[in-house]
């Protein structure tokens, strides 16, 4: 059992080592970009299904309130938090119209959209990426290897390395952590001292 303990856990750090040397660009640009969107008054809009909400969910909470410096609350938005919201558009037209119905009604110019999608083949994470781009909104996809076709839709993208749930789950979360912590730094560093 402990063997199988520590093979869960350098699987998940050797993904993460694989990930950080195609994306380190990638991370710079789009917390750039996020920060960009908070600047130009626009807000973050995130969505995903499943362990992919919950991330969404997380980042969402994670701008909203702080991450680890004391400041203002920066505009972010799940679009996976309103039951109502979802519900009823899955009742009334489709469960693949539940983020682009919400973006449709509510994504504003300057807005930034973040699509986390593991599989990169949930039909209401595609759609609401064709309304992004309708909109003519900047883009953040979220994806595993499986996702990878899914790229060409978006303006920046993340694959991790991995067709694993758990191991692209992972380390999207941690994306998710550094992007935070880049833009904390970006809105809010100190001036340094002459």
């Amino acid at each position: 059992m402990k063997e199988k303990i520590r093979t869960e856990f350098k699987e998940s750090v050797a993904v993460k080592e694989a990930f950080i040397k195609g994306h380190i660009d990638t991370m710079v640009d789009v917390a750039n970009a996020i920060a960009g969107a908070f600047n130009d008054g626009g807000k973050i809009i995130i969505f995903g299904n499943g362990g992919s909400s919950c991330d969404a969910s997380h980042i969402a909470g994670e701008f909203v309130n702080r991450f680890k410096r004391e400041r203002p609350g920066l505009p972010a938005m799940a679009l996976n938090t309103d039951m109502a919201v979802i519900t009823s558009i899955a009742n009334d037209y489709d469960f693949s119209e539940i983020f682009a119905r919400q973006l449709k009604a509510l994504a504003m110019e300057n807005d930034l959209v973040i699509a986390i999608t593991t599989s990169g083949s949930s039909a209401n994470v595609v759609k609401a990426l064709d309304v992004a781009r309708k909109k003519k909104l900047k883009t953040v996809l979220l994806t595993g290897a499986k996702g990878e076709k899914l790229s060409s839709k978006v303006t920046f993208s993340f694959v991790v390395p991995s067709d694993n749930t758990p191991r692209v789950q992972e380390t999207h979360i941690t994306l998710g952590h550094v992007l935070c912590l880049m833009v904390e730094e970006i809105l809010f560093e100190e001036p340094r001292k002459k």
